[in-house]
C-alpha cells in the first residue's frame, strides 16, 4: 500500500482556479463542499481507465505562497500531449513561467509553472527524441 490516491491544491479564489485549470487541463469539477464543510470541489482529471488520480480544489486556509518561497508540500505533474500548447493556455489563463521546457533526454519533455493561485505544478510531454 502506500499508493498516492487524491491531491487537495489549496486555492484563494475558486472560481479562478476551476477556471483556470478546467480550461488548461480539461478537468471538470463537482461540489464537495457538504462533506467538507468549506468550499472543496473535486476534480475529476480524467477518464477511470486512463493512468492517473482525481483530487480536488479546496480554500486555502492560510497565507499565499509568496514569489520565490521554497515550495512547502508537493508539486504534482500533469501529464499533457502538446507542451507548447499547453503552456501556451498557462500563460494565457494567467499563469507563470517557473522553469522553462527542458529535456528528459530519451523520455519527455518537463517544464514548471506557477497557477493562479501561487501554486507550483509541472508538465510533463513523453517523447522519447527529447534531448
Amino acid at each position: 500500500m502506500g499508493r498516492l490516491v487524491h491531491f487537495e491544491i489549496h486555492v484563494d479564489d475558486m472560481e479562478r482556479a476551476k477556471r483556470f485549470y478546467g480550461e488548461v487541463f480539461g478537468w471538470t469539477f463537482e461540489d464537495w463542499s457538504n462533506y467538507a464543510g468549506m468550499p472543496y470541489w473535486g476534480a475529476t482529471t480524467g477518464a477511470a481507465n486512463e493512468l492517473g488520480i482525481n483530487g480536488a480544489l479546496m480554500q486555502r486556509q492560510g497565507a499565499s505562497p509568496q514569489p520565490g518561497q521554497p515550495i512547502n508540500g508537493y508539486a504534482c505533474t500533469i501529464g499533457v500531449g502538446d507542451y507548447d500548447a499547453t503552456e501556451s493556455k498557462i500563460l494565457n489563463l494567467g499563469g507563470k513561467l517557473a522553469l522553462p521546457k527542458y529535456a528528459l533526454p530519451g523520455m519527455a519533455w518537463q517544464g514548471y509553472y506557477i497557477d493562479t493561485e501561487g501554486n507550483t505544478f509541472g508538465i510533463h510531454q513523453p517523447d522519447e527524441h527529447a534531448k
